[in-house]
């Protein structure tokens, strides 16, 4: 018979009951400052995800424009040692074409040995 009732109570009725709930619990002088505190933490919570929101963004957006990092467009492996060369050379820059394996190898370790510096 419980279960019955129970099912039979809407939204707003279980808004009502939670809130007497919480004036028994807590009682009318301390509910104030209960609200007040949760909606300071929800507040900071929403503040806090939009920075980070920002960040990732700001962070997105700076590796987009500025910092390209070679090889970044490379989505999966390749099927052999010249097509490896050909995408590690082209996206950094260097024409593959016309070159040997040996030769495209001497550029990249020269261009990635003069970008660290």
């Amino acid at each position: 018979m419980l279960s019955v009732l129970i099912m039979n109570i809407g939204g707003s009725e279980w808004i009502i009951i939670i809130f007497m709930g919480l004036f028994l619990l807590f009682g009318t002088k301390k509910l104030p400052e209960l609200s007040r505190t949760l909606g300071k933490a929800i507040g900071e919570y929403q503040k806090t995800r939009q920075l980070l929101k920002n960040e990732i963004e700001d962070a997105t957006n700076m590796m987009d424009s500025h910092n390209y990092i070679p090889g970044s467009h490379i989505k999966g492996p390749v099927a052999s040692e010249r097509l490896k060369l050909e995408a590690i050379a082209s996206s950094i820059g260097i024409n593959h074409f016309g070159r040997t394996d040996d030769e495209l190898r001497i550029i990249i370790s020269k261009r990635i040995q003069d970008s660290s510096l």
